[in-house]
Order: structure tokens, then C-alpha cells, then sequence
């Protein structure tokens, strides 16, 4: 059930969308601005690192995955991707989230500007690189595995937990940042080991049965593998994982935004 500080938040974004838009278009143009290729760096990047990792993964290792139709190395590389954007939306948001309200401290000193917009703005600019990524990996099945499933509807539904969780962190962690400017040195660490720590570049079955269940300690573990079932398989998402991700997500959002305006009264006092 929808809390009133969620509802809140709700009202608060349709009533300054104009403005949250302007700031989602900021975002996008700040990241590139000066560059020869702009925004062809967001398609340029992850392609790289897709060409990389497939190599070291499926031929250095010889990684597999669980529900692969034809074990090519496009499959691979298809499956790999599908992993790397769900990981690029939480990355990009919280790694950005502890210097979000630093580096704009002319709109703390406004008492009439909605400061709880800069962090839907983060992610709603992080979405927007995820569905530009998508655009590729479905062009990509389509050219090398000649199949787009229909299970792909449900992506929305999979990407709510994601979606909840990005928020709540990056409402806690810009918070967090204005005091403990350390934080954004330590953010950048967890999220390298998360990186690894997320079956992204293997399937969950190749961790050891005795200590797989940690992995879905990682509440990225559970969205990257419904994720890959809707778009890239073809089958059926775990619904009980959903749930509970949902569940935990919601949470996180909750505390994170409650927490961010308890103390967005001192952000001020400090900057």
C-alpha cells in the first residue's frame, strides 16, 4: 500500500515535471559537454566494455548461461549486456547521489525550491541512458538470435524494484553526502565490488550451492536474472523474488526519502 510520504513525493514530482525535465535534460548534455562525440560516448562506452568482457567471460572462462538457446557468442554478449544496463541505472545513481545536493548549494540557499527533485532527475537521466541501451541489445537480438519475445511486456513490471531501490538510495546517500564527505570515495568501492558480486558476467549457477544463497543478499541479483528471463529468454520471471524485491525496494524508498527530509533542514547550516 502506497504510504503518504510516497504519495507525497508523487504529487510533488507532477507538480514540478517541467522542471524536473530541464533537469533531466542538464544532466544528460552535463555529462558530455565539450566532447567530440557527446552523446555517442553512452553507446560508445558500454560497447567497449560488452567487446571485453565477452571475450575474457565466454572464451578466457568459458562462462555459460543457464537458459541459453544456442551457447554463440552473441547469445553470450546479448545476455552479458542485458546485465550491464540494469546495473548501469543503480550505478549511475548512486554513485552521483553524495555530491547531488554539494554540488548545487545555490539551490539549498533557495527556501522555495523543491530539493527532492535532484534526485528523481538523477534517475530519471540514468533511465533514459538505460532505454537508449535497450534500444541497442534489442536491435542486436534481432540482427543475431532472430527473436524478440513477447514476455518482453513485463520489462515495466521488472524494472519497479530497480527503479524504488535507485530512488531510495540516492535520496539517503545525497543526504548522507552534505555530512560525511568522505562518502563518495567509499560509495565508489562498494559499487566496483557489487559490480562483481552481481551475476552479471556468470549465472547464479556457478556460484557454490553452499553459499549461493548470499548472492541473493544483493537485491540486484534477483532484478538482473527476471530481467534477462522477460527480455532474453522468453520465459516467465520468478514472481516470489518480484515480490519481495518490490517489498524490500518500497522500504528503501520510504527510509531513504524520510530521511531526506528530515534532514534537508540542515543542508544549509553546512554548505
Amino acid at each position: 500500500m502506497r504510504t503518504q510520504l510516497e504519495t507525497n513525493l508523487i504529487r510533488l514530482v507532477a507538480k514540478h515535471r517541467e522542471l524536473v525535465v530541464q533537469f533531466i535534460r542538464k544532466e544528460l548534455v552535463t555529462k558530455y559537454k565539450g566532447s567530440f562525440l557527446g552523446r555517442f560516448w553512452s553507446i560508445i562506452t558500454p560497447l567497449m566494455m560488452l567487446i571485453i568482457y565477452t571475450y575474457v567471460f565466454s572464451v578466457i572462462f568459458k562462462a555459460k548461461w543457464d537458459f541459453a538457446a544456442t551457447g554463440s557468442k552473441q547469445e553470450f554478449a546479448i545476455t552479458l549486456f542485458c546485465g550491464m544496463l540494469i546495473f548501469s541505472v543503480f550505478s549511475e545513481c548512486v554513485t552521483k547521489a553524495p555530491t547531488l545536493i554539494t554540488s548545487n548549494p545555490n539551490y539549498v540557499k533557495k527556501v522555495v525550491f523543491p530539493l527532492e527533485i535532484l534526485p528523481v532527475s538523477l534517475l530519471g537521466s540514468a533511465l533514459i541512458n538505460y532505454l537508449i541501451g535497450m534500444a541497442i541489445l534489442l536491435i542486436g537480438q534481432l540482427v543475431f538470435l532472430q527473436n524478440v519475445t513477447w514476455t518482453l511486456l513485463y520489462l515495466p513490471l521488472m524494472l519497479m524494484p530497480l527503479l524504488l531501490l535507485s530512488l531510495g538510495l540516492s535520496f539517503l546517500l545525497s543526504s548522507l553526502g552534505v555530512f560525511l564527505r568522505d562518502l563518495e570515495h567509499s560509495i565508489s568501492i562498494i559499487v566496483q565490488a557489487l559490480y562483481l558480486l552481481t551475476p552479471i558476467f556468470y549465472p547464479v549457477t556457478a556460484i557454490p550451492e553452499e553459499i549461493r544463497g548470499f548472492l541473493y543478499i544483493n537485491p540486484l541479483t534477483g532484478i538482473v536474472d527476471n530481467v534477462r528471463k522477460v527480455v532474453v529468454w522468453g520465459i516467465q520471471p520468478d514472481w516470489m523474488n518480484w515480490s519481495v524485491e518490490i517489498i524490500v525496494s518500497g522500504i528503501v524508498l520510504w527510509l531513504g526519502y524520510w530521511w531526506f527530509l528530515k534532514t534537508r533542514k540542515g543542508f544549509a547550516d553546512v554548505l
